[in-house]
């Protein structure tokens, strides 16, 4: 089971990428994850995606593309993967398919988690992060028992700069932007399958299993 996952932020994707590796028994990759990982292991490539990132600069796709194909090729891949957040452009999207060509491997599906942008600035602008224990609440979904105020350590929550309305507005179109394509060049391929974002998390889920059958 090869997937790729695509949402916008606070679309609930990674919380779905954790429920299908669970399910499935496959990991969950993302981009990030790999960059982190790279970094702190001190290998090379990780290395050089620093220097881009330290001068504010982008990584450029080869790099990624090398960094995710030294993740691909570990043992525990060979019976599928979930790729959570990438690609991000079509170009990446090309690269993908010649690597995953050049191993043998083939896409099961590309899942979209369709949310509308009103209902994505609820979720994230809602969200508050503990200073100190990093736990994260919402002031509809999740509360405290006191407002401001961890439950865990008894910190002061404080609402991250990229939650803020404004800001999201800027994520959402960068989103739009990179991914529209996307999401047109898999659904090309016959690879896309769009699931409704704005349910119980059980329920998207269940959705998303019932359509990889």
């Amino acid at each position: 089971m090869r997937l790729i996952l695509l949402g916008p932020p606070g679309s609930g994707k990674g919380t779905q990428a954790s429920l299908l590796s669970e399910k499935y028994d496959i990991p969950s990759i993302s981009t990030g994850d790999i960059l982190r990982q790279s970094i702190e292991a001190q290998e090379e490539l990780g290395l050089k995606a620093k220097k881009y990132m330290d001068e504010g600069a982008l990584v450029p796709d080869e790099l990624v593309i090398a960094m995710v194909k030294s993740r691909l090729i570990k043992p525990d891949c060979e019976r599928g993967f979930i790729l959570d957040g990438f690609p991000r452009t079509v170009a990446q999207a090309e690269a993908l398919d010649s690597l995953l060509n050049s191993l043998g491997y083939s896409l099961r599906a590309v899942i979209n988690i369709d949310l509308k942008d009103e209902v994505v600035i609820e979720r994230l602008s809602g969200r508050r992060m503990c200073k100190r224990c990093n736990r994260i609440y919402h002031v509809v979904y999740l509360p405290p028992k006191t407002t401001g105020i961890c439950d865990d350590c008894g910190e002061t929550l404080y609402q991250r700069d990229d939650d803020k309305p404004e800001a999201i507005k800027k994520r959402l179109q960068v989103y739009m932007v990179q991914t529209t394509p996307l999401i047109h060049y898999y659904q090309e391929k016959g690879k896309l399958i769009s699931i409704n974002g704005d349910r119980e998390v059980k329920v998207i889920h269940e959705d998303i299993v019932k359509r990889l059958v």
